[in-house]
């Protein structure tokens, strides 16, 4: 069992920058995949970014490469989303989630997920 609890998020102008850390439950949290997803209002949640156990692996959805960045720190079992270069288009709800296995970026594939924080980019 792994609890999440997303923070960081807020409101910031159109080009700002941000950083969401998701801090997760449990001692075997270097064993899971993690992900970052996002819904935003009307539309389905959708796949930002992955990381895998090791932090070896990371993958992106195509509108934030080059602008986000996962990693993680087994350490102190958090994760994170640098979020730089925001457009008013990346506003919603960040959920963190996690999974056993690889990382995918189908939603229903994940077994744990916080309960998301907002983000609001303004033009």
């Amino acid at each position: 069992q792994v609890q999440l609890v997303e923070s960081g998020g807020g409101l910031v102008q159109a080009g700002g920058s941000l950083r969401l850390s998701c801090a997760a439950s449990g001692r075997t949290f270097s064993m899971y995949t993690m992900a970052w997803f996002r819904q935003a209002p009307g539309k389905e949640r959708e796949f930002v970014a992955g990381i895998s156990w090791s932090g070896a692996s990371r993958n992106y959805e195509d509108s934030v490469k080059g602008r986000f960045t996962i990693s993680r720190d087994n350490a102190k079992n958090t994760v994170y989303l640098q979020m730089n270069t925001l457009k008013p288009e990346d506003t919603a709800v960040y959920y963190c989630a996690a999974r056993t296995g690889s990382s995918t970026t189908s939603y229903f594939t994940y077994s744990y997920w916080g309960q998301g924080t907002q983000v609001t980019v303004s033009s």
